[in-house]
């Protein structure tokens, strides 16, 4: 495959009107030709106001038709670009277009509340992609001011992505730029995209993104799928119902979810889940965070062996993947480590099979974290091994299993207690729509375990419920790995692509 066959570009120039966006509630469509033109038009814009290659630009904005037109105006003009998380308050905005030190920042009208109260003095340019922003560039005005970037000055830029920051304020994973010219195969990016023919997709695919552009997988797996020229699906917000009607109304082919979609998936009515058509589905990929095994069990029931997992984190230092058919074999794994994995005890010693320990790898590709050295070698130990800061085991077989993140561990009488086994035993019962584990402060133990729950029937909460989840988790754990007492909630503070803020719970307690 030639290098120009890894851009967008090349299939503008043979199906100009082939779909390579539909926005799934609405139906608005980009074409191939369209994303072509306007992202060329936009990185001469950006080039005109400054913006050379190797600096920063911020993208904050909801799901829309050109979230993806900018981020590859960035990425082919040799940019860093920076998706901001578009739920985060005005505080934690500015903290990151400070911290990236983005001279440019894109975003739209539905942002105008956040927007209105940064302060934007060091950021030189300011574009509105949708709707009007006071004191913005109207992106249709904008581009048609600019012709397209000449092709022999475009060369890969790079997403320069912030951590979720649950245990803290997050930190932008920085990876090196490869100078490489736009839809080199030797490129970071289209290294990616070569994996995305692995598995399968071509020109007659259709992927759907139910998730958060500003998330790396969904961002990544998107642009890696146009470089294939498949139509892309991205849904404005997730909504169980709606993205199983997605599914059938586009003949979605491949997808991409977190485990938190599939329990909404499966909560939905009986009758609901059924009336779908689903049998285009060929290819099914899920990550971001372990999936409980009851719930991974009745997915790969309704949709059959092609659910498949990978694990691995925006820092690119190590990964596994494990198809449906090894993940019955081996049932809560996350597969086979790709690189060398090696999980270490806390006196630093490497830890036999079944043992959990601090997962590591060996190799991966070079990253940091942006102006945190600290936190940079913290992750690194002395054989140069680096860790996401993630607990797990390998089995006899090497394969890869998670119990939870050093961060979340519980420790209660001397007793270390990793929440995550609590949480997938309570999530497989019928009841429960969604459930966090946490350790509380404890008198007697020092810290006891706590759980948050939110029920499937807001009615049923109470104490009733409780005693019933309380004799299920027993029944299926030792004892001490159970909540001593469980509290009810509406809903959990999740971010739209699963990840749960345990941070917010603890600090009520």
């Amino acid at each position: 495959m030639t290098a120009g066959k890894l851009t967008p570009s090349w299939h503008a120039s043979r199906t100009p009107d082939a779909p390579a966006v539909i926005m799934a509630g609405s139906g608005e469509t980009v074409t191939y030709g369209q994303l072509e033109d306007r992202s060329r038009r936009l990185a001469a814009a950006l080039r005109s106001g400054g913006a050379a290659p190797g600096d920063h630009i911020a993208i904050l904005m909801e799901n829309n038709s050109r979230y993806l037109e900018v981020t590859w105006a960035a990425q082919r003009s040799g940019l860093c670009y920076t998706a901001i998380n578009s739920h985060l308050r005005r505080a934690e905005v500015q903290y990151i277009l400070d911290d990236c030190g983005a001279c440019t920042l894109i975003s739209s009208e539905e942002m105008a509340a956040v927007v209105t109260d940064l302060d934007l003095s060091r950021v030189r340019n300011r574009i509105s992609a949708v709707g009007h922003l006071a004191g913005f560039d109207g992106y249709d005005d904008l581009l048609a001011r600019h012709g397209p970037l000449p092709e022999e000055e475009e060369q890969e830029g790079q997403e320069m992505l912030y951590s979720s920051g649950t245990t803290g304020r997050p930190k932008g994973v920085r990876k090196p730029l490869s100078g490489l010219p736009f839809g080199d195969p030797t490129a970071n990016p289209v290294r990616v995209a070569l994996g995305i023919g692995e598995l399968g997709a071509n020109t007659t695919s259709v992927y759907l993104s139910p998730a958060p552009l500003y998330h790396a997988a969904p961002l990544v797996y998107s642009m890696a799928m146009q470089r294939h020229g498949v139509t892309v699906v991205v849904m404005e917000r997730f909504d169980a119902r709606q993205c199983l009607e997605s599914i059938e109304r586009y003949g979605v082919t491949h997808a991409q979810f977190v485990p938190t979609m599939f329990v909404r998936m499966l909560r939905l009515p009986e009758d609901q889940r059924r009336q779908f058509d689903l049998s285009s589905l060929q290819f099914v990929v899920h990550a971001a965070a372990p999936c409980p095994v009851p719930i991974k069990r009745q997915m790969i029931e309704w949709w059959g062996p092609i659910i498949n997992e990978y694990y691995s984190g925006t820092e690119d230092i190590g990964s596994a993947h494990i198809t449906a058919e090894e993940w019955l074999a081996h049932p809560g794994s996350v597969g086979r480590p790709r690189e060398e994995c090696h999980i270490l005890g806390e006196d630093g010693g490497e830890l036999g099979a079944g043992e959990p320990g601090r997962i590591y790898f060996a190799g991966g590709r070079p990253f940091e974290y942006h102006n945190d050295p600290a936190k940079t070698a913290s992750v690194t130990q002395e054989q140069g091994w680096r860790t996401l800061g993630d607990i797990g085991y390998l089995d006899e077989d090497g394969y890869l299993y998670l119990t939870d993140r050093q961060a979340n561990m519980i420790i209660s009488g001397g007793v270390n207690i990793y929440p995550q086994e609590t949480e997938n035993v309570l999530a497989g019962h019928p009841a429960v729509a969604d459930v966090a584990v946490f350790g509380i402060p404890d008198d007697e133990m020092g810290e006891a375990v706590k759980a948050v729950v939110q029920p499937v029937d807001p009615a049923r909460a109470g104490a009733d419920l409780e005693s019933e989840l309380l004799a299920y988790c027993r029944s299926e754990i030792a004892t001490f790995k159970c909540p001593r007492s469980i509290d009810f909630v509406e809903e959990l503070p999740r971010d739209p692509n699963g990840k749960l803020y345990k941070r917010l719970l603890r600090e009520r307690y």
